[in-house]
């Protein structure tokens, strides 16, 4: 068994198929498919069942795709710390962002003074709902995750908190509040966005006894405002991923009683992050550091 082995096993599972997983490595597929054969000879067990031009993982394939991830990221680990002792001039860093928050607002500033200080550590970001992060992050697909906090079953750093926010259309009746309940929220159409707060904003209703009038749901913050802009739909959404310019066709209400969102970083392990894992966190806190 090799570390090129499970990497292809890896890419084929997460790929879903042998073409894409060797045009992502560079070979051929003929390469890739006497890889797989190989490791599944050497284990004894088929790992992959091919369907025309699909491939399904078995049941024994699934559980060691969980095995092989962590042997290669381990592995990764291994040479960055090596690459550490001569000043961290190589390496890779997957990350994991969600929704504006994170990749519009808290990502870019970091990783501007990541890459002036790693410029060697190659870069990866995966983009999805925060849900998504969650799951990559128990896969050992990225190596750090932006997430909504609290995350017990990771190893987490707190970075920014800011508040919860309603969008009401800027013709409707609560335009002259200042503030909003949650239970003016509930009479209403009500869209839930799925990009970084759907599971805060449904506890914060639970915890109230209160059930929104859910009609519309987004994967995109921007189909959001643009469902409240047409006056089709209230909202509750993080003030922080917002657009620094907001649309005159809706109005941004704070929320009565308060209610606040926290965003850091996790990882599956801190004990076993790589140097440039570590690298990017220390750069994180020191930018948005909460004592």
């Amino acid at each position: 068994m090799t570390l090129s082995q499970l990497q292809i096993f890896s890419l084929v599972a997460e790929l879903r198929g042998f073409t894409s997983a060797a045009s992502r490595l560079g070979i051929s597929q003929s390469a890739v498919s006497h890889a797989l054969k190989s490791l599944e000879q050497e284990l004894g067990v088929e790992l992959i069942r091919r369907h025309q031009s699909l491939v399904e993982l078995t049941d024994i394939g699934q559980q060691l795709l969980l095995r092989a991830r962590a042997i290669l990221g381990l592995a990764a680990t291994m040479e960055q710390e090596a690459a550490d002792a001569r000043g961290m001039k190589r390496g890779t860093l997957r990350i994991g962002s969600f929704g504006p928050t994170s990749s519009m607002k808290l990502l870019p500033a970091i990783l501007q003074r990541y890459r002036q200080a790693h410029p060697g550590i190659e870069v990866h970001i995966d983009e999805g709902p925060d849900r998504q992060v969650l799951q990559w992050l128990e896969e050992r697909r990225i190596d750090v995750g932006f997430v909504v906090l609290p995350q017990e079953r990771f190893d987490c750093f707190a970075l920014v908190e800011d508040q919860m926010v309603a969008l009401i259309p800027s013709q409707h009746a609560l335009a002259a509040k200042d503030s909003v309940s949650l239970a003016e929220l509930c009479d209403d159409p009500f869209i839930l966005t799925e990009a970084g707060s759907a599971e805060l904003v449904s506890r914060l209703f639970l915890a109230a006894r209160l059930s929104p009038n859910i009609r519309y749901r987004s994967s995109q913050l921007l189909s959001t405002l643009e469902t409240v802009a047409r006056g089709d739909a209230l909202t509750l959404v993080a003030r922080l991923s917002l657009p620094e310019a907001s649309d005159p066709r809706y109005l941004i209400k704070a929320l009565s009683p308060p209610a606040r969102r926290q965003v850091g970083l996790a990882v599956l392990d801190r004990r076993q992050s790589s140097p440039a894992t570590l690298a990017f966190i220390e750069q994180a806190r020191s930018l948005y550091r909460r004592d």
